[in-house]
């Protein structure tokens, strides 16, 4: 036995070890008070009311954006209650505007719907955008419709008419000359759901707010 030698741990008492867990729980205590709990992404600022969404669809709708426009103000370009409803007046009123907007609506049945462009509406020629494009709906709940891949007709804009999505034929959102009638159909652009109760629809309110 003279070859062998032992040794000896000493365990803790169990006074040590309810010390030595309290001593873990506030050192945890301490690390939670410094390091925050993770929040909700900041909610847009807006500078003026909305008369077509409430700040439940604003918070909801933020979170579908992209991350580029976070934390950016809100600002109403164009509102038929202050601006008349006229298509040309909303392609004057985003003048100088190149950043995204987001177009919201409401129609005689009361529905929300709209879109959000990657870019200032515009008269063009042809389709314009980007894959950040895509067409919601409040039904009553919120539902968001993504490009596809499929094609690129994300935007155009007429003189009498601004088309949002397209294929065969059919316009994700469309909207006449006068904003005073508007339709959606199922498009390849974003695979979507009709955005109203009905095809076609009239326009009781229109905004585009731009977020840059």
């Amino acid at each position: 036995m003279k070859g062998l030698r032992w040794c000896y741990t000493r365990l803790p008492s169990q006074a040590e070890d309810d010390l030595s867990g309290k001593e873990g729980e506030e050192e945890e205590d301490e690390k939670e008070e410094a390091v925050p709990a993770p929040e909700d992404p900041v909610e847009p600022q807006l500078v003026e009311a909305s008369q077509v969404m409430g700040a439940s669809e604003i918070r909801q709708l933020s979170l579908h954006l992209p991350p580029r426009v976070t934390g950016h103000s809100w600002s109403l370009a164009f509102c038929t209650s202050r601006d008349g409803f006229s298509l040309r007046s909303l392609y004057r009123r985003m003048e100088g505007h190149s950043g995204p907007v987001l177009l919201v609506l409401r129609d005689q049945d009361g529905q929300m719907f709209g879109a959000f462009s990657s870019s200032a509406l515009r008269l063009s020629k042809g389709f314009y955008g980007t894959g950040e494009t895509f067409l919601f709906s409040f039904s009553p709940q919120l539902k968001v419709f993504k490009w596809t891949g499929n094609n690129s007709f994300f935007v155009k804009g007429d003189l009498d008419s601004l088309m949002m999505g397209s294929g065969s034929g059919q316009f994700g959102l469309w909207l006449d000359g006068d904003l005073y009638r508007g339709g959606s159909h199922p498009c390849a652009t974003f695979n979507n759901e009709v955005l109203a109760r009905q095809e076609q629809f009239c326009i009781m309110e229109l905004e585009a707010w731009a977020l840059s």
